[in-house]
């Protein structure tokens, strides 16, 4: 038997034999939605790589130092995975909303769609590293497999994130140089915007699934942190009353208006039941009255990375300034 099958087989049995000696079942939490990449800054951020010898480096990861590959070739990703994608780090595996995704769907070509339930799928990709979030189940199994990297979600923010993901693949100064190039053109269009709708307009991110409305803060993904952290756009009390906090916050469809700012920015999925939208209670608001309602596509939304903010980006420079 070659080494390369007798490596994943040895895995599995030790996987195998440690499920067996367990006396409960694992029952981690399950990963909440990929819905955005962080939420307030850490306290303090992780050091830059250091080099070392054989091919590595060593990352200060949040949970101590670990040796990665300088240069890896087979990662997957099952946290993350839009922002290794826009530094272009080579993927095999990732998770099922990053596949999701329309952004992605020419670069995903062969990558294989992966979970923590099914180690054996993970093991058969043959990766070199694995990034995953605290959240992901059989996170010791993982390590077993290849070097395995891990983020809370909600630790850094969303750029401080890419910037994590820049030093571990190798590439801080490429993922710092978009950092400082975005944030200067998000600032210059939000100073163009305001300049347009006043300095005292007020922004709303809302989303429509079948069922409900959400409202969200300035972390959640859907464009709020370009919104109202890179652009410094304002949020209606009520908003930041109920959503600033959590994150973002479920409306009955009869208050929705209660949490419309002069401008809404509506997450809808096209494949969704938008009913509600024809609707007096919808066609009432004054920000929809005023025709002050701006689009984007709830699959397209729901990551901060680099690929998904530059999209954001150009569809609000176009809905307010157009």
């Amino acid at each position: 038997m070659s080494k390369k099958l007798l490596l994943p087989l040895i895995v599995v049995l030790s996987i195998v034999l440690s499920a067996c000696g367990a006396n409960k079942a694992n029952n981690g939490s399950s990963a909440a939605e990929n819905a955005s990449p962080s939420a307030s800054p850490a306290a303090s951020e992780p050091a830059a790589s250091e080099p070392a010898a054989a091919g590595t480096i060593t990352y200060q990861s949040e949970l101590g130092p670990i040796e990665v590959p300088a240069n890896p070739q087979r990662i997957v990703a099952l946290s993350s995975a839009p922002n290794v994608i826009s530094l272009g780090g080579t993927v095999v595996g990732v998770d099922e909303w990053t596949e999701k995704s329309p952004h992605f769907k020419d670069k995903l070509s062969g990558v294989a769609v992966v979970s923590e339930d099914k180690l054996e799928d993970i093991i058969a990709l043959e990766p070199d590293l694995i990034i995953a979030g605290s959240y992901n189940k059989n996170l010791d199994k993982m390590k077993e497999i290849a070097p395995t990297v891990v983020y809370t979600w909600g630790k850094l923010d969303y750029l401080a994130q890419q910037l994590e993901i820049g030093k571990l693949l190798n590439k801080e100064q490429e993922a710092q140089a978009w950092i400082d190039d975005f944030k200067k053109r998000a600032a210059e269009a939000g100073a163009e915007i305001k300049a347009k709708i006043g300095e005292d307009a007020t922004i709303s991110v809302l989303e429509t699934d079948s069922k409900s409305f959400y409202v969200f803060g300035n972390n959640w993904a859907r464009g709020t942190e370009i919104l109202y952290q890179a652009m410094g756009l304002n949020m209606p009390e009520k908003v930041k009353a109920d959503a600033l906090g959590p994150g973002y916050y479920q409306l009955s469809n009869e208050v929705v208006a209660d949490y419309a700012g002069d401008y809404i920015v509506l997450s809808r999925s096209g494949t969704g039941d938008n009913s509600f939208m024809e609707t007096d209670a919808w066609k009432n608001i004054p920000a929809v009255k005023n025709n002050h309602v701006i689009e984007i596509d709830t699959e397209a939304s729901t990551y901060s990375d680099p690929t998904t903010l530059e999209y954001l980006l150009n569809i609000f420079k176009e809905g307010f300034l157009k």
